[in-house]
């Protein structure tokens, strides 16, 4: 048999306890090479670019092919 609560826990003890459960967003920024929408400490999917530079070579640049 399991642990048992040995009173009732109050509604506002119940609520501000589940307080911290919300989903934080994530912050939406611009990146600053193709203006699209990225989320902020993360490479811009769409160009490769990262704080101003290019860390993933775009794959319709290399002439390997």
């Amino acid at each position: 048999m399991g642990a048992q609560p040995k009173k009732k826990v109050s509604h506002a003890k119940k609520n501000s306890r589940r307080s911290q459960d919300a989903i934080a967003l994530s912050a939406i920024i611009l990146c600053s090479h193709c203006r699209r929408p990225h989320v902020s400490h993360h490479v811009c999917t769409n160009c490769g670019y990262y704080a101003g530079r290019e860390v993933i070579a775009d794959e319709r640049d290399r002439t390997g092919r």
